[in-house]
């Protein structure tokens, strides 16, 4: 399982199907969150429905008909939209006035693994006590309703068009003359994503678009990018998108195959969004991951960075707590708030098609605004993890760590929210110092931590 002690880990259940994530849990699962959600007042005054949508792998047939199934026998209505991303669902749960959105779906992962992931009225991802609520209510005693009480399940068929006239309608500058390939992970976005380049104008070149249920992930999408740099070199294409296995995620490949990450991504969407007046404050929030080279370059810009904690939860909480309207992680997950209640691919990738449209330059040459420092992350595992902000020794190879690099890099000590683990991560102006200091600082960590 994704998490220890607790069933929900940072972005809903997620484990092997059929083992950990099993047909049982999910039917509970379900049950307990339509009844929480219910006594919370959800449902007042109506016959309560929920949208549920799949990422295409084979484990989330007999998954969502699980859930389908808890939820109606929990007297919900079910609308089964089928393949979609997990913004698709977030957003048609939103538009369409749901009381609750479940998505099957474990994202960038194995075809083994999947995963349930809730979203609340208006498609938000459910906080930590609604889901601590949920898990402390499975296997409970219930009435079940009988007779007309009980849910009814229809399709819905036009879940994907309703995404795509979405994603039309924020675009601001169309896509006639760019070349892009589309790498889908044989996923979710494997219809939807090119369908939506195409509206938009653009002439696309698609690959990991021909999901089997047990392909998704399998060597292509946005954890295996070198098809993708390949193909939009032979194609002298102006660039490459890559998803991953439920879309939540972009990251692109410029028209050289150079990789362009989710801090460039999200630098080039900040001076467009500041420029069309639309970046909230001039803030961009991210995590502490993010690359120096990207603060660094906001700062020149006159953009303020906020950083959050590692993941894209902590990050849209800060978002939605200041009125900010861009955040993300460097994996490619980028949050633009005025358009979505969670990360998009899709999105991400045609606002960024949009504004190499528009000016007219070069993903190369956008990307450029930010250079990316080395970076170097070593996980030390078998330690303990709780003494790393406490022993004398540690701190003082941090602090002795940071002083030798000045303001030309940075050093970071994390914690692992499920494992006896540190990661290490350094950042450098010149590779083979980020590598020599995040070693030493890997060994005093397992010297003075070891177990």
């Amino acid at each position: 399982m994704e998490s220890v002690g607790r069933l929900f880990g940072t972005d809903g259940v997620r484990g092997l199907a059929n083992k950990d994530i099993t047909a049982e849990l999910a039917v509970d699962l379900a049950v307990a969150a339509a009844h929480v959600l219910g006594e919370q007042g959800e449902f007042a005054g109506h016959r309560p429905f929920a949208i549920v949508g799949t990422d295409g792998r084979a484990s989330g047939e007999f998954l969502s008909a699980a859930v389908i199934a808890g939820l109606a026998s929990a007297g919900v209505d079910v609308r089964d939209a089928g393949m979609l991303p997990t913004p698709a669902i977030a957003f048609l749960t939103a538009e369409m006035g749901a009381d609750l959105g479940v998505m099957l779906s474990a994202s960038h992962n194995h075809m083994a693994d999947n995963g349930i992931k809730f979203f609340a009225r208006g498609g938000h991802k459910l906080d930590d006590a609604v889901e601590d609520a949920i898990e402390a209510r499975l296997d409970e005693p219930w009435d079940r309703p009988t007779g007309a009480d009980v849910g009814r399940v229809t399709r819905l068929d036009d879940g994907g068009a309703r995404y795509l006239t979405h994603l039309l309608s924020v675009l601001p500058h169309r896509l006639e003359g760019l070349h892009v390939v589309i790498d889908a992970a044989h996923g979710a976005a494997s219809h939807v994503s090119p369908k939506a380049f195409r509206s938009a104008g653009a002439f696309v070149t698609v690959i990991g678009a021909t999901p089997t249920g047990l392909n998704i992930n399998d060597g292509y999408g946005s954890t295996h990018l070198a098809r993708l740099q390949r193909t939009v070199v032979e194609q002298r294409a102006n660039f490459g998108i890559a998803h991953d296995g439920d879309a939540d995620r972009c990251l692109a490949v410029d028209e050289r195959g150079n990789v362009v990450d989710g801090d460039q991504i999200m630098s080039i969407l900040a001076l467009d969004l500041r420029e069309r007046g639309q970046l909230a404050d001039d803030t961009l929030v991210a995590t502490v991951m993010s690359n120096l080279g990207m603060l660094q370059a906001m700062e020149r810009e006159g953009i303020t960075v906020r950083q959050t904690g590692v993941g894209d939860r902590y990050v849209l909480e800060d978002m939605k707590a200041g009125g900010y309207s861009l955040g993300g992680e460097q994996s490619g997950h980028v949050i633009l708030l005025d358009h979505g209640t969670t990360g998009d691919g899709v999105l991400t990738g045609l606002l960024l098609a949009s504004r190499v449209a528009a000016t007219g330059q070069s993903l190369g040459q956008l990307a450029s605004v930010m250079t990316r420092m080395p970076q170097v992350l070593v996980n030390v595992k078998g330690v303990d993890k709780d003494a790393v902000d406490s022993n004398a020794v540690v701190q003082a190879a941090v602090s002795a760590a940071a002083a030798r690099l000045g303001g030309s890099g940075r050093v970071l000590l994390r914690k692992s929210g499920t494992e006896p683990l540190v990661r290490v991560m350094v950042e450098a102006s010149e590779q083979s110092v980020a590598d020599e200091v995040a070693g030493q600082l890997a060994e005093v960590v397992r010297t003075e931590l070891s177990l």
